[in-house]
């Protein structure tokens, strides 16, 4: 292991010793390490079963929102592209700090940045990660297409075949599907979303400043965003007074905010089973 490590680190340039190796806890995908050289301290994942795009979706997405030089992310150092039977490697800088009473603030105003960075279309150009589940990706003119077919239609077909949707669910599904045109807006920005952005994947670094860790990155409406953050909660309403000062939620944010949400539900909902019944019919229930 250390071996490893000792190569991967020299091939970015860092020669120094190896001064100590720290499994981190945290996630249940990967296995994450703190390593600590005598030139630079690094945040390491390795992962056995990884696809071979994996680690390479992920530092893509990293390295995209670090060009916006808006929202901090771990600079990325090294990822492979694993043949079959190989560990998959992705190496950034170790973040580390504690919040102060700026912290917040920064993160609303950065995250409404990040978001004013848009694309022609929506989508993206590679398949990436929701997880351990693969997210199909292609470029749209609408959105409403995208989220149809990209997003909901391919959860619809898994819950589907691992037997999530009772018949009642089903139906109610579909035709929610159906109607999307009649409930989404066609045309938002397409803003660069972190696409996968709950309370645990944002970290505070030194003095304080924000970081966003495990993209999932698209460019998509930017109230998809935001109606994750409020699924788990973990985003004060500081964080939201902070966003809205750089980047207007529309006032009908509330209309269709289930209907975003349910994105993110009907995923905890396959990987995770029942216990996620209950929100995903409400919001059903509501719309159909």
């Amino acid at each position: 292991m250390k071996q490893q490590i000792k190569q991967v680190l020299e091939h970015i340039g860092d020669t120094t010793s190896i001064i100590a190796v720290r499994p981190v806890s945290g996630g249940d995908i990967n296995q994450a390490y703190h390593v600590r050289t005598e030139k630079k301290q690094y945040f390491l994942k390795q992962n056995e079963h990884a696809s071979s795009h994996f680690f390479r979706f992920e530092a893509k997405g990293l390295q995209l929102i670090e060009e916006t030089n808006t929202i901090a992310v771990p600079h990325v150092h090294f990822y492979n592209q694993p043949d079959q039977g190989d560990t998959g490697i992705l190496v950034m800088d170790w973040v580390e700090g504690k919040k102060n009473d700026q912290t917040i603030t920064d993160l609303g105003q950065n995250i409404a940045a990040m978001h004013q960075h848009t694309h022609q279309q929506f989508g993206f150009d590679q398949d990436g990660f929701i997880g351990t589940l693969n997210q199909p990706n292609q470029f749209t003119s609408d959105w409403v297409t995208y989220y149809r077919e990209f997003r909901l239609k391919p959860l619809f077909k898994k819950t589907l075949i691992h037997h999530r949707l009772p018949k009642d669910r089903e139906q109610r599904l579909e035709k929610l599907i159906d109607q999307l045109d009649n409930l989404l807006p066609a045309y938002p920005k397409a803003s660069l979303l972190h696409g996968d952005l709950w309370g645990g994947n944002w970290v505070t670094g030194a003095n304080g400043k924000p970081y966003v860790i495990d993209p999932a990155v698209f460019y998509g409406d930017h109230l998809f965003e935001l109606a994750f953050t409020e699924v788990f909660g973990g985003f004060s309403q500081a964080f939201y007074d902070a966003y809205q000062e750089v980047f207007e939620i529309e006032p009908y944010y509330e209309d269709i905010k289930p209907i975003y949400q349910l994105y993110y539900l009907l995923v905890h909902l396959l990987l995770f089973g029942e216990g996620y019944g209950a929100s995903v019919d409400h919001i059903l229930t509501r719309y159909t």
